[in-house]
């Protein structure tokens, strides 16, 4: 299916590309959320008589955003979470999560704008995408920790997980096994 684009969709085009992509690309998200319309001689007059507006209106809307990011761009937040002696947490950190804890921040933003591949799932400073335009992206800090002192410190560049000391037992658990294996082997 054929759409003209209404603003800028990454990896796909700029206001007014008409681009080619799946029907269910363009039934699902496209045309729902107001980012394109059906390539038609109507709706590509439409188009070119409502540009200058849509144009303008994009960029307002780039603008507000752009202040915004410049107020977030390299903020800290932290949040506390339960975890275990290795670091691992025993939920994870999501977008919505992260869309709350910069809610709480005072800054308004939607859990759609926040750029997770996966979840977080171990305690640490994390640096997080957000994208408040499909031009203006901005990146902050969550601070993950079991308590406030531990986020302190971890602020400060502090590695908290144990898994270096954990990896040197095991690998003394695994040579005195060894040792005692082999011994084992030269009395018969």
């Amino acid at each position: 299916m054929e759409v003209i684009l209404l603003e800028r969709v990454p990896r796909l085009g700029q206001m007014g590309d008409v681009v080619k992509v799946k029907d269910g690309f363009a039934r699902n998200f496209l045309l729902p959320r107001h980012k394109a319309l059906r390539a038609n001689a109507a709706n590509k007059a439409r188009f070119e008589s409502e540009r200058a507006q849509l144009e303008a209106r994009n960029l307002t809307l780039k603008t507000e955003a752009s202040g915004v990011a410049e107020k977030l761009d390299g903020k800290s937040f932290i949040t506390v979470r339960q975890a275990g002696e290795t670091g691992l947490l025993y939920g994870s950190v999501s977008s919505r999560d992260v869309s709350d804890l910069l809610t709480a921040g005072g800054f308004s933003v939607a859990r759609s704008q926040v750029v997770l591949d996966q979840p977080l799932k171990n305690i640490g400073v994390h640096t997080v995408m957000i994208r408040l335009h499909p031009e203006v992206e901005a990146k902050v800090l969550i601070n993950i920790a079991r308590s406030p002192e531990e986020a302190e410190r971890q602020a400060k560049g502090e590695t908290l997980t144990n898994k270096a000391e954990r990896s040197d037992i095991e690998a003394e658990i695994a040579a005195a096994a060894e040792a005692l294996f082999d011994g084992e082997r030269d009395d018969r």
